[in-house]
């Protein structure tokens, strides 16, 4: 659990360190805000889920994790189709919050299943 709680938090800073790079137009502030706000909410929300009270309340707060990492991706797409953005450190963000949604979703299969 502990790796899954260090990446997130990896994900949350290699984002930040992304958005600087960003150009200052904009679109591109509305997209870089909305960015940071889902990926520093994967890692803050798996915390959580860390700490939850019960399997339920686990298994919510693992559900705000994937929908947190889904929109990640869905910006940095967006980004990447607009030609905004270092590709390659895109492309590997993309990446990461794919695994990271993959990960907590196979981690709410498994909770739900261990009643």
């Amino acid at each position: 659990m502990s790796d899954l709680r260090d990446r997130t938090k990896r994900f949350a800073l290699n984002v930040v360190h992304f958005c600087k790079t960003l150009p200052d137009t904009a679109e591109c502030r509305v997209i870089r805000d909305q960015l940071l706000r889902s990926a520093t909410s994967v890692g803050a929300n798996y915390r959580a889920a860390c700490h939850a009270r019960s399997r339920k309340d686990f298994i919510a707060k693992l559900a705000l994790v994937e929908e947190e990492a889904d929109e990640s991706q869905f910006w940095l797409e967006l980004l990447d189709e607009l030609d905004i953005g270092a590709s390659d450190a895109g492309t590997e963000l993309r990446n990461e919050a794919h695994q990271l949604a993959s990960m907590i979703v196979a981690s709410k299969k498994t909770a739900r299943k261990n009643r």
